[in-house]
């Protein structure tokens, strides 16, 4: 597979060509996340001088300066230069997504005719940073993977359709796991599926630091002045935030932003560290990333839904092996709020589900007469 990226580059005007403003705006982040200006040069891939002359170029456009030196502390950022590394996360966790499935699309194109057949597996996936950390160590290794992010209801709703190889989606354990699987139930086979499990993940409530005192749960969602931000419908972060405050007997129509939806969990946190919302719901590991604050609620499975007989087929062979190798365990282990433990273990459905065989009961049990029977459910597989 073709090792393609999409990235998207800084412009202002006329006053500054893009590339040094990008360069700028990368500074600026290491700069934030480094312990030291050394280490952050390093980590921009520019020299000590050039990144002062980048500093210095940066106060010019912007007419404020942007850094600010501390005899032998190094440097801090102003406000502006805070807010423009805010601007650059905000961007990355919006575009990113789109970005990997725009190259993803077009490398398999340009494969497709320089070899006529590029053999990607095509995987659909629901977004997350165990699914991401795959696709990176398959195209470290080769392996071509054609990777889309999509809701976790149109992933799985694709592998049924035949529209990829593999789905990926989430499901809660516990009390929650019967009822998100009915959504999903319809396009399930007990003898033609097996799932991957690729980990396990926590997802809670994403809190800015000022208001982690007065938002400890669900209840604080609907105080006056409580700003939301959500994820989109057909998400299974939305369907499994809607069990949680239908279970509170929570209406979405008294939660403020209950409508305003964002793409990725990192989009969710950027929203929430900018300011423009109080609070949202979603993974730990981007809280950590913009410094907010985290509430786990819930712990689910991320799984790969895969057919049974496509498991010994030789392009397979790679993904499984990256997924069951200590390496891969190493790296989402170090995930906040993930744990790879058990990666790499094939199930079927009733082995990863307990609640299976309950559902398959009731698509077992005799159905009343239609004159008396209320609205059907879908049909179990």
């Amino acid at each position: 597979m073709l090792d393609l990226s999409i990235g998207s580059n800084w412009v202002w005007g006329r006053k500054a060509d893009d590339l040094t403003l990008t360069h700028l705006v990368q500074l600026l982040v290491a700069m934030h996340q480094a312990p030291s200006l050394a280490e952050a040069t390093r980590q921009a891939n520019v020299s000590y001088r050039n990144s002062w002359a980048l500093l210095k170029r940066g106060e010019a456009l912007f007419g404020a300066p942007l850094a600010v030196m501390h005899r032998g502390m190094g440097a801090t950022l102003t406000p502006l230069g805070e807010k423009l590394v805010w601007a650059q996360h905000r961007v990355e966790a919006r575009l990113s997504p789109i970005l990997d499935n725009l190259a993803s699309e077009i490398g398999s194109e340009i494969e497709e005719i320089l070899n006529h057949q590029s053999g990607a597996l095509r995987l659909h996936a629901s977004h997350g940073f165990a699914v991401e950390t795959l696709s990176q160590r398959l195209a470290r290794d080769g392996a071509p993977l054609e990777l889309r992010y999509r809701g976790a209801l149109a992933a799985v709703a694709s592998f049924a359709r035949d529209g990829c190889d593999i789905a990926g989606f989430h499901v809660p354990i516990g009390e929650f796991e019967g009822p998100v699987l009915e959504h999903y139930a319809c396009w399930l086979r007990s003898t033609q599926h097996r799932v991957i499990h690729l980990a396990t993940r926590k997802q809670g409530l994403i809190v800015r630091h000022d208001q982690a005192g007065s938002i400890t749960s669900l209840h604080d969602l609907v105080r006056p002045g409580t700003r939301f931000v959500n994820r989109p419908q057909g998400s299974g972060t939305r369907i499994l935030f809607d069990k949680l405050i239908g279970r509170e007997r929570i209406s979405g129509r008294d939660i403020l932003g209950y409508d305003t939806a964002e793409d990725t969990h990192a989009a969710v946190a950027a929203v929430v560290a900018s300011g423009m919302a109080d609070v949202g719901f979603g993974l730990e590991r981007p809280a950590r990333r913009f410094g907010l604050d985290f509430i786990p609620m819930v712990t689910e499975n991320y799984l790969l839904l895969v057919n049974l007989k496509s498991l010994a087929e030789p392009r397979m062979q790679p993904l499984l092996s990256v997924i069951a190798s200590s390496e891969f365990r190493l790296v989402v282990n170090a995930l906040p709020g993930y744990d790879a433990s058990n990666s790499g273990h094939v199930l079927s459905l009733a082995d990863a589900f307990p609640s299976w065989a309950t559902l398959a009961r009731l698509r077992e049990a005799p159905r009343k007469p239609a004159a008396s029977r209320a609205r059907p459910s879908a049909a179990l597989p």
